[in-house]
This record gives C-alpha cells, sequence and structure tokens, in this order.
C-alpha cells in the first residue's frame, strides 16, 4: 500500500543519512527515470511519490542544516506532493537553459497550469495546480515551476492500472501544445501510487 505522509518519526539523523546519501541517489535516479515524462522540447512531468519525497525532506535538511527547527517546514512543504491514494502528483517544470529564450517562453505560458492532462483507455484526468499561490501573473508570465493534482475516479484507476494501457501526456496550451506517450514501465510505476 502506498505511504501518504511522511512524519519526523519517517526522517533519519542527518549523520546516518550522510552516511547513506550517495548510494540511496544513486538508486533514486532510476525510479526517478520511470517517473518522469517529457512533453515537447520544454516541459518535464516528475510525478512525486512518498520516495521522492523522503528523499526531498533529507536532501533539504542535509544542504540547509537547519536541524529539528526546520523538520516542520519541510514537511509542509513537501507532504502535498504525495498521491492520497486516488490521485497523481507531478512537479510540472519548464526547463530551458537559455536564460533570453526562457523569459520569452515563460511570458507567453500564462496558465499552461491549467492545461495539463493525462488520456487513457477514454479517460482524460486534468491537472489542477496547487492552491498555494498564483503561479501565473497578471501579465501572462508563467512560472518555470508548477505543482500539479490529478484526480482519479476508482474506474479511472482500474483503467490506468490495466497493463499495457496507453497513457497519454498532453499539454493543450495555444503557445505549447504538445503530446507524449508514457511507457509501461512508468505506467506500472504510476499505478503503484494509487492507494
Amino acid at each position: 500500500m502506498a505511504r501518504t505522509q511522511i512524519t519526523a518519526a519517517d526522517l533519519m539523523p542527518m549523520v546516518e543519512y550522510g552516511k547513506i546519501r550517495r548510494e540511496y541517489r544513486r538508486k533514486l535516479v532510476d525510479v526517478k527515470r520511470k517517473r518522469r515524462a517529457h512533453i515537447g522540447p520544454h516541459v518535464t512531468l516528475y510525478f512525486e511519490n512518498y520516495d521522492t519525497m523522503w528523499a526531498q525532506v533529507h536532501e533539504m535538511l542535509f544542504i540547509e542544516r537547519g536541524g529539528d527547527e526546520q523538520v516542520e517546514g519541510e514537511l509542509s512543504a513537501y507532504n502535498p506532493l504525495i498521491p492520497q491514494g486516488a490521485e497523481l502528483v507531478a512537479t510540472m517544470m519548464i526547463e530551458i537553459e537559455d536564460e533570453g529564450l526562457r523569459r520569452r517562453t515563460l511570458a507567453t505560458l500564462g496558465h499552461v497550469e491549467n492545461m495539463v492532462q493525462l488520456s487513457f483507455e477514454g479517460h482524460t484526468i486534468k491537472g489542477v495546480p496547487e492552491a498555494d499561490l498564483d503561479r501565473t501573473t497578471e501579465d501572462g508570465k508563467t512560472s518555470s515551476v508548477h505543482f500539479l493534482h490529478l484526480s482519479f475516479t476508482p474506474e479511472q484507476v482500474a483503467a490506468f492500472r490495466a497493463p499495457g494501457a496507453q497513457i497519454t501526456a498532453g499539454i493543450m496550451h495555444p503557445q505549447y501544445g504538445h503530446l507524449a506517450m508514457l511507457p509501461e514501465e512508468s505506467r506500472a510505476a504510476l499505478s503503484e501510487d494509487f492507494a
């Protein structure tokens, strides 16, 4: 059964985490590879789960060295990105190395966070952005990072879990209309997120 929340009791002491950090991060590369969808030339969806967020919390604590005072803030920030049973959660990143191109592109992608979807077996699930703050400015410039929840009905969960189901991730923005097929290993990995 998929775990849905990280507690302080789930965290390792930073001294112990430091001992396993390199090997753990190496193993996580393959986990994350199966949980990633590149959509068009600039957007990647990184599907999160307990393990990816456990690693993220530990990395933040390890790098920033804030001690016990930092723990609650990290748990508050990252627990909402763990799927809660009948959903997938993705971090959407608009990744453009060239600063000028990035600035020009982000200026044309206002509200792209509302136009992400998964389609499969006659179903379409639309992404709902985290409500923590508006990531598109009044002048139409979007952020390069968005957090999306994709909620499923029991029928949709069953259809998604069916081996061989064809899953398409898409962005339906007028300035960025792209689709990508998820490989079977990604479908299988994401299926484990449902309780």
